[in-house]
């Protein structure tokens, strides 16, 4: 069973930064990051594969960067000149196939606060 643990979050006023981190129990293809705010879909963030590719959001680009440490399987989102839209809960997502979307896997979510 593939486990994702995130750590990081919390409130933050805009303009800030804050940085997650997610650990992975094995090596995946690809890992990054979901969003989902109140009464919204699920949506993409920023992802990087272990070849070090990137793709972000257009809401984020500029302002986030995913990264990655293969070598501990761990995966980061640096989050700076937030506003409160970006409120939301923050889920890591690994895929550990990269054609198969049922290998994809989920952390259990962490909270990010923007207000003033």
């Amino acid at each position: 069973q593939v486990q994702l643990v995130e750590s990081g979050g919390g409130s933050v006023q805009p303009g800030g930064s804050l940085r997650l981190s997610c650990a992975a129990s094995v090596r995946l293809y690809r890992m990054g990051w979901y969003r989902q705010a109140p009464g919204k879909q699920r949506e993409l963030v920023a992802f990087v594969t272990s070849g070090g590719s990137t793709n972000y959001a257009d809401s984020v680009k500029g302002r986030f960067t995913v990264s990655r440490d293969n070598a501990k399987n761990t995966v980061f989102l640096q989050m700076n000149s937030l506003t409160p839209e970006d409120t939301a809960a923050y889920f890591c997502y690994g895929r550990l196939v990269p054609t198969s979307a049922a290998s994809d896997y989920w952390g259990q979510g962490t909270q990010v606060t923007v207000s003033s």
